[in-house]
């Protein structure tokens, strides 16, 4: 099973760029999809994103998550069809004669729209955040945070954090495996699916605290407590990280300007 959340070592664009850059730039990218609403933007910049992670052939990290957003974005636009209804009404989720005499749950224009700009932010945010992570070692990943005056205490806790997902995964993958080879069945559907989540959270949640006491005490042994200050390299800037910075500025600013005309 291939780790998510995990650097892979490989000499692309994406590889060589500043992380100063690609912070910049995913800081950007979240920016515009909180304050923008105009689904067309929020598509430019998904379509963007996809098409810079195909030119680096790490296409696949992004639509490994694809099945998670498709379903997060259906989510998301059922709930605003119903509470939302603005707009015009082009149909009805539960049409007439079907449970009621009367036509329910209207679907309308603004919910769908107001669902999918939702939808496509979370889209953007991820696939940005996932690219930075795949292609920036943690090493310089801290060198970067450490440079723009981040504590260094939530460098390290940032740094830890991301490293336990893909290690959080594995140990879960490993323990569903071993219920199962002791011949435990929760059924199948998605209430086995529910039933299955109990006994692999339980000793998942455990081995964690205990890898965090182990962590905090390797922590003190190495004196972490004591440092006064931590060494930052010199980061450099090439062409990549200017267009890269350079793009998302322009469109931020395209989407400020036409937000006041």
């Amino acid at each position: 099973m291939k780790e998510i959340m995990q650097y892979i070592n490989r000499d692309t664009f994406l590889h060589s760029m500043n992380p100063l850059s690609k912070i910049a730039a995913v800081t950007g990218i979240i920016a515009l999809s909180v304050f923008t609403t105009d689904s067309a933007v929020l598509g430019l910049m998904v379509l963007g994103i996809f098409l810079a992670s195909l030119k680096a052939g790490l296409q696949q990290e992004l639509l490994r998550q694809l099945k998670l957003l498709v379903f997060l974005s259906l989510t998301l636009i059922l709930l605003t069809v119903f509470t939302l209804k603005s707009g015009e009404t082009i149909g009805y989720l539960i049409p007439a004669g079907t449970l009621a005499a009367g036509r329910l749950v209207p679907v309308t224009t603004g919910a769908l729209d107001f669902g999918t700009v939702l939808s496509l932010r979370f889209f953007a945010m991820l696939f940005a955040f996932q690219l930075l992570v795949v292609t920036t070692k943690p090493s310089d990943l801290m060198k970067a945070l450490l440079a723009i005056h981040v504590p260094v205490d939530y460098v390290l806790m940032f740094v830890i954090a991301l490293r336990f997902i893909p290690s959080l995964q594995v140990e879960g993958q490993r323990i569903h495996e071993a219920q199962l080879a002791r011949g435990y069945n929760p059924g199948k559907g998605m209430r086995g699916k529910i039933m299955s989540v109990k006994p692999i959270l339980v000793p998942l949640v455990a081995n964690s605290l205990g890898r965090t006491q182990v962590l905090g005490l390797t922590m003190d042994m190495r004196g972490y407590r004591s440092r006064q200050s931590v060494e930052k390299n010199k980061l450099i800037w090439n062409k990549t990280d200017v267009a890269a910075v350079g793009c998302v500025a322009v469109m931020g600013l395209g989407v400020v300007l036409g937000g006041f005309m």
